[in-house]
């Protein structure tokens, strides 16, 4: 699939989403483990935590565009971390987060999917079938981001416009004074 950026060439998705950062929570090791040889073999950037009382620094400082999310974990459950995020998190930071975990019962799935989550898979997983929903999360990810990055660009031109307009308006008045 190729991408086309404002001001670009058109970029296959695999070059647009190579060294994304990804944060992967469970508790767990061996998994933290598969994920992050999985995901590094990819091409993606891996941090791994086993507590997830970490997560909210870790988002805060690392700017994960990924958070992969067990469940069911001591300290804190993913669904205390989802809420925990919320206040790290404004409405313009969109950060997806995949729900990786043993209980694919329906009322979690809708109770994580209410809260925020973007996706939600089963353990034990599909490889390929993971690394599909990863690059499509990637895939939305990077075009929010760009599309806000486009959004800041042309509001400073407006702003660089209308700050000429008013200078034009100024000298105009002010050769209209002379003259008079």
């Amino acid at each position: 699939m190729a991408l086309a950026f404002p001001g670009g060439p058109a970029r296959t998705s695999q070059e647009v989403l190579a060294g994304s950062r990804i944060l992967v929570v469970d508790d767990e090791p061996a998994n933290v483990r598969l994920l992050t040889q999985l995901l590094t073999k990819a091409g993606y950037q891996v941090t791994g935590t086993n507590d997830p009382r970490q997560v909210v620094d870790l988002v805060s400082t690392g700017n994960p565009d990924l958070l992969i999310l067990d469940l069911h974990m001591p300290h804190l459950d993913g669904f205390e971390v989802m809420q925990s995020l919320g206040p790290v998190l404004s409405p313009v930071r969109y950060l997806p987060i995949l729900i990786l975990t043993a209980d694919t019962s329906s009322v979690v799935k809708q109770r994580a999917l209410g809260m925020g989550a973007r996706d939600f898979l089963g353990k034990p997983f599909d490889r390929v079938e993971t690394l599909l929903r990863i690059r499509n999360l990637l895939t939305t990810r990077h075009l929010y981001t760009t599309l806000e990055q486009e959004q800041h660009r042309l509001e400073a031109a407006v702003r660089e416009r209308t700050r000429e307009l008013a200078d034009a308006h100024l000298e105009i008045v002010d050769r209209l004074a002379r003259a008079a």
